[in-house]
């Protein structure tokens, strides 16, 4: 391809993703999510990446799906046409690298659905999020997924039905959005929360954020044992007894991921 539309580094520990169509303000197209869920099963599968940041070129993170890419077609041409374009949603809840959207500009549609499906959301107090495809008789039902987890059916059915957008600090209200920052400081907030996690045990990050997705599948009394079945199972490792001993001789950790 002429342009590489997804941008991908990796800084010690931490990789970052930049959506690179800022011309188009980082509009999906098939090929754009192509290289999308590729970088981000590169950085699951690199060993040393633990925490993955992504943000976008230009004045926005992303605006969601290009509006060329839906000319006349079939149900099932158009059904064959999002499962590409939406792979992303799937990877992200798959993934065992903890994900950060960095988010500034507009997050609209499947930009707002691509912050909300990361595992943690930093927005510049600049930034504007919405599922706006209502608006241009379309419906945003990807974002929904994460949506409806994260904020409940009515706020979801909400904003999914009227397009309206919201400001970033509303979105930290509802707990769409971890934490706001200006937006001359999204960067250094999003490297400096990577660093953070990517210096904890790999293995209790992997462990904590697999459990604390599964919880929301399942009923209180068999998510807790399954809980400390996941406990039980890091209290085992190497990392965790060398992360108790470092605690006890005022040292710092050496990680194994084992």
């Amino acid at each position: 391809m002429s342009q590489d539309l997804i941008v991908s580094s990796k800084e010690g520990a931490i990789g970052r993703i930049t959506l690179n169509r800022p011309e188009a303000m980082n509009t999906f197209t098939i090929p754009f999510a192509q290289q999308l869920d590729a970088a981000l099963w590169d950085m699951e599968n690199d060993p040393d990446i633990r925490v993955v940041v992504i943000n976008g070129a230009g004045k926005n993170f992303c605006t969601g799906i290009s509006l060329d890419q839906f000319p006349s077609r079939t149900q099932r041409e158009a059904r064959e046409f999002l499962y590409q374009i939406d792979v992303f949603y799937h990877t992200l809840a798959r993934m065992k690298t903890v994900t950060i959207a960095a988010v500034h500009g507009y997050a609209v549609a499947n930009g707002a659905g691509l912050a909300f499906g990361c595992d943690l959301t930093l927005a510049a107090d600049t930034a504007v999020f919405g599922t706006t495809a209502i608006n241009v008789g379309l419906i945003c039902l990807g974002p929904a997924a994460p949506m409806i987890r994260l904020i409940g059916r009515k706020k979801t059915l909400e904003m999914v039905l009227t397009g309206d957008t919201i400001k970033a600090q509303e979105a930290q209200r509802l707990g769409l959005v971890n934490r706001v920052v200006p937006e001359a400081q999204l960067q250094e907030a999003a490297s400096s929360l990577a660093e953070k996690l990517a210096a904890k045990s790999p293995l209790a990050l992997q462990i904590g954020k697999e459990g604390i997705n599964r919880l929301q599948d399942i009923p209180y009394h068999q998510g807790l044992d399954l809980m400390d079945d996941l406990f039980a199972t890091l209290s085992s490792t190497e990392d965790a007894v060398e992360g108790v001993s470092a605690f006890l001789a005022k040292r710092a950790p050496e990680w194994k991921n084992c």
